[in-house]
């Protein structure tokens, strides 16, 4: 062990334990906070010392009450459990999805909470390192990506629906194809939304797209996403 054996049950390894949970969920929520997220400092706080309570708790039942504690009963209760809470954060509006990363972060302090509360400190650090690594570094890695990416998302808003098979045809004149599409008929008219996923044979500029579908005087809106 790097920082030593905090697994056996005694006053100073429990105190460590908490502290511990305490500090890596402070950190992984400042730095969700920073970024003005759902769940800040607070909330992975006490998820992460949430889930070590209950580590802790099934060591002391094994320890006070021999053939009672299942060690795995638990700790997947609360892996289940956070899991729901998570779904709370996530927020679908428009063909956007908002607040996964927030979910999978509560997820995963939940577990960093449960490896430091049977004493695993050192895999609760590594992790911990290792998720903000990512959560700062992959986002610069995504938008290079995205940058060279020869699809693009779009929603288009039309008046008319007969409209849309006239755009797909002007998009498909410059060699642009459509991937996939999902259509959603407004209620009240002949008003229609459009969820098209674009693929270009070339490098294309957005503006260019952009021109090619608001040709038609009957599209009310367009938004990349």
């Amino acid at each position: 062990m790097i920082f030593g054996d905090f697994s056996e049950w005694t006053v100073q390894n429990l105190l460590i334990r908490i502290v511990a949970s305490m500090i890596l969920g402070g950190i992984i929520g400042l730095d969700r906070g920073m970024k003005h997220r759902g769940a800040g400092t607070k909330t992975m706080t006490v998820v992460c010392l949430g889930a070590t309570l209950v580590m802790l708790t099934e060591q002391y039942i094994q320890i006070h009450f021999p053939g009672l504690a299942n060690m795995n009963r638990l700790a997947s209760q609360v892996i289940s459990g956070v899991g729901f809470l998570g779904v709370g954060t996530i927020i679908i509006s428009n063909h956007r999805v908002r607040g996964l990363t927030t979910a999978a972060t509560l997820w995963a302090s939940a577990t960093i909470g449960l490896a430091v509360g049977i004493g695993f400190v050192e895999g609760g650090v590594l992790i911990t390192l290792v998720m903000l690594l990512s959560l700062h570094v992959l986002p610069f890695v995504e938008r290079f990506a995205t940058r060279n990416s020869r699809y693009c998302n779009v929603i288009i808003d039309l008046e008319e629906s007969r409209y849309l098979h006239v755009i797909i045809q002007d998009l498909k004149a410059a060699d642009i194809s459509v991937d996939s599409m999902e259509i959603s008929t407004s209620k009240i008219g002949d008003s229609v939304s459009a969820y098209l996923i674009l693929h270009t044979k070339r490098a294309i500029e957005k503006t260019e797209i952009y021109e090619i579908i608001t040709k038609s005087d009957k599209v009310e809106s367009v938004d990349f996403l």
